[in-house]
């Protein structure tokens, strides 16, 4: 789905913002600190693929190993991996995603759909599908809550303690 420039022309003219000064506050560069840089997105994706062992990172990415290493203590320290041992053999270590690990997969998705729309311009073989039907997984996308498709001009900021409120107005006698 692309979007033109006057579609996010409109997230820009309410009275509220984003406040882009407050990094500490926002979700989007702590996210980013936490999974560093390219290799740690290739670990993950390889996590999400069945890899759990050192040796096996290493030969499946092509990684050096001390840059292997490196990313796979920041993935554990940052709580997205977890390291243990194996059950049938203590001596070998495994790692595993653990929920806040999985959680990215979303992002995941869309960062590769993204890739193969402008990048590539071609979509990936194998095709991810839903192991249910068989089909295609859909373009990961902005959802309302209640599961409407959401485009830019469809999205405006509000202040939490205003969403905190109960509602008053048109929205309460709808409800009703």
């Amino acid at each position: 789905m692309g979007y033109a420039k006057d579609d996010m022309d409109k997230l820009r003219e309410p009275h509220l913002r984003e406040p882009l000064g407050e990094i500490a506050q926002c979700g989007l560069p702590c996210a980013l600190e936490a999974m560093g840089e390219r290799w740690s997105f290739m670990i993950l994706r390889a996590g999400f693929n069945g890899v759990r062992h050192f040796e096996d990172f290493l030969e499946q990415l092509g990684i050096a190993r001390n840059i292997l290493s490196n990313r796979l203590s920041r993935l554990v320290e940052a709580g997205i991996l977890k390291r243990e041992h194996c059950a049938d053999d203590r001596r070998r270590i495994e790692y595993r995603l653990t929920p806040k690990g999985i959680d990215l997969l979303p992002a995941m998705l869309a960062l590769r759909q993204w890739g193969e729309k402008w990048e590539l311009g071609v979509p990936a073989n194998p095709v991810l599908c839903d192991a249910r039907d068989g089909q295609p997984i859909a373009q990961i996308g902005i959802q309302s809550h209640d599961g409407r498709r959401l485009s830019p001009e469809d999205l405006t900021w509000r202040d939490r303690a205003e969403l905190e409120k109960k509602p008053t107005g048109p929205a309460l006698r709808e409800a009703s």
